[in-house]
């Protein structure tokens, strides 16, 4: 090998974790050719596999939000009205009588950038382990950039009396921002920082603006990676939409009648992100039960989700984005709007062409409705979570055919799988009867044991070793249930993290540095509460138990003033 790298004019960077033999090079002064003309070279060694250039694409939005009007969500409940046919919603509301999601929950957005003081997303602990993958530090939005703040807020809103509600207002959101290229270390930067953060969901609203995008080894593996090992082993929820062009997610069509013919005659279409086996592809549907005008098809759909009736569109490198051919007709049905109209929103210009909703829209519906589902049931697995989902999902019917290609693909085969919703449009209520039906209840304890401390410690400042307070149990019996309160004063709480260290060691993290402007913190963790808690489960009770507070950034000051653990056993 190392004579192929050195004639090939390659340095070795580091092994592809999970795949034998596989690395990653980079490309030296002494290379013969470009990356593309030297992979193409290295793939006619008889040694050699496999050799791929890492290529940066532009990545596409999947919906940009234009319009302000959110007085009818309906895409979460309604009892009908115009343009609005019977069970076209997600049935949240009878969902949200057994959850609106919990904060032990985290869904991570990878987008464009966040509005991070937006009021949708200021309750205690919304905000956790927030990052921009590219340009380092914190993901805030620019002028342009909406889509991530639109995205989250879709999926975690908060329920503040005014404006919008999200699918899952309880769950803690994860603003990642990725920039407007995608390439094979962003996947992976994605994949890593999602599995070591603890997200429990993964909204990825955009797909490449490419008609023929395979996945590289290196993302493929990525995404796999998160898939399985995220969550202790259970895997992230990953979603992904199908794409707003009106095309097969992998397949030909011979395209004709683009703006400035773009595309002319047999082109193939692949969307790589959505045919990975690991992820939750979501297409989009209309408020009168029907395919979106937008939403790509084709096997490797597994759910639908209202969508709104945005028009097919493309996003050319070359030219931006423009309509597909041939341009279809209006399509009928309600948008899915924001905010509250206001006078700068209400103008033709305004509302005529910002008709909001595509499959990133309807992504980001079934993100948080995994959410709920992991909410009820936090011990399912990635695959267990999608597998609800396409089970208790509505079998909608579109028998009319696409006013675009003329294709009827709104039925189901002998297998209740449709082309144009998958296994259905998403039902948030039955996801979560039968999440709930899959919960073994646990023991009840036989009874309840009490300690607290209330010596007061002073937090040391800005110190990474932090500092303990003992609690010693000296009875006997297993854990079956617990609870942990405490009480802390400190100038600036978002410096802090505060761990639980049971006898074994195991450190549980009870609450992360997202709580921001807070000055004190007094609160109660348990096992509704915090899912990390679970862990400490049928262990032996006795001996010595710690909780451990690091301040991580100086000059605000603290103190804990006291702690009391309750464990039922």
């Amino acid at each position: 090998m190392h004579r192929i790298v050195a004639a090939a004019g390659l340095r070795i960077l580091k092994l592809i974790a999970g795949v034998p033999k596989a690395f990653v090079f980079q490309v030296t002064a002494s290379a013969p050719a470009n990356p593309l003309k030297l992979a193409n070279q290295l793939l006619q060694h008889p040694a050699i596999l496999l050799a791929e250039p890492n290529v940066a694409v532009l990545r596409q939005p999947c919906y940009r939000p234009r319009e302000s009007n959110y007085a009818q969500q309906w895409y979460l409940n309604h009892e009908g009205g115009a343009d609005l046919v019977p069970g076209s919603h997600i049935f949240a509301e009878p969902a949200w009588n057994l959850t609106k999601g919990k904060r032990s929950i985290t869904v991570a957005v990878a987008d464009d950038g966040f509005d991070l003081e937006h009021p949708d997303l200021q309750s205690e602990g919304k905000i956790v382990a927030a990052v921009e993958l590219q340009r380092g530090g914190i993901p805030l939005a620019k002028t342009s950039e909406t889509h991530g703040t639109a995205c989250a807020r879709l999926i975690t809103a908060d329920e503040t009396g005014k404006g919008m509600i999200g699918v899952a207002p309880g769950c803690a959101l994860m603003p990642i921002g990725v920039g407007a290229f995608i390439e094979d270390q962003t996947i992976e930067q994605l994949c890593q920082w999602v599995i070591e953060n603890g997200a429990d969901v993964v909204c990825c609203g955009w797909s490449a603006a490419a008609t023929y995008f395979p996945l590289s080894l290196r993302q493929r593996v990525a995404l796999t990676q998160a898939a399985t090992q995220g969550r202790d082993g259970r895997g992230c929820v990953l979603v992904f939409p199908a794409g707003n062009a009106n095309r097969p997610l992998s397949g030909m069509v011979s395209e004709q009648d683009w703006p400035n013919q773009l595309l002319q005659g047999a082109t193939r279409w692949l969307n790589g992100f959505a045919v990975h086996p690991d992820v939750i592809t979501v297409a989009a549907c209309t408020s009168l039960n029907h395919k979106s005008a937008c939403s790509n098809w084709g096997p490797g759909i597994s759910v639908a989700a209202p969508g709104g009736h945005a028009p097919p569109m493309y996003y050319a490198q070359q030219t931006g984005l423009v309509p597909t051919g041939p341009v279809c007709p209006p399509q009928l049905g309600r948008a899915i709007v924001l905010d509250e109209p206001t006078a700068a929103t209400t103008t033709a210009d305004a509302v005529h062409p910002a008709l909001l909703g595509d499959t990133s829209a309807a992504c980001a519906i079934v993100a948080g409705v995994a959410a709920l589902v992991l909410s009820i049931h936090p011990d399912l697995t990635a695959l267990q979570v999608r597998q609800i989902l396409e089970q208790t999902a509505d079998k909608i019917l579109d028998p009319e055919p696409d006013a675009q290609l003329k294709l009827q693909l709104g039925h189901y085969d002998a297998n209740r799988y449709s082309a144009a919703f998958g296994y259905g449009k998403v039902n948030a209520v039955k996801a979560l009867q039968f999440a709930q039906q899959q919960i073994t209840p646990l023991p009840l304890p036989q009874r309840w044991i009490q300690y607290s401390n209330s010596t007061p410690l002073d937090i040391p400042d800005g110190n990474p070793e932090g500092i303990s307070s003992i609690i010693q149990i000296t009875e006997a019996g297993s854990v079956q249930d617990i609870e942990v309160r405490i009480d802390i004063e400190h100038e600036f709480m978002g410096d802090l993290e505060v761990y639980l260290i049971p006898p074994w060691g195991t450190k549980v993290l009870l609450q992360s540095r997202a709580i921001g402007r807070l000055t004190s913190l007094k609160t109660t963790y348990s096992l509704e509460t915090t899912l990390w808690l679970k862990t400490v489960l049928n262990h032996p009770v006795q001996g010595k138990w710690r909780l451990h507070i690091i301040d991580w950034v100086p000059e605000n000051k603290g103190q804990l003033r006291n702690w009391q653990l309750d464990l039922g056993v």
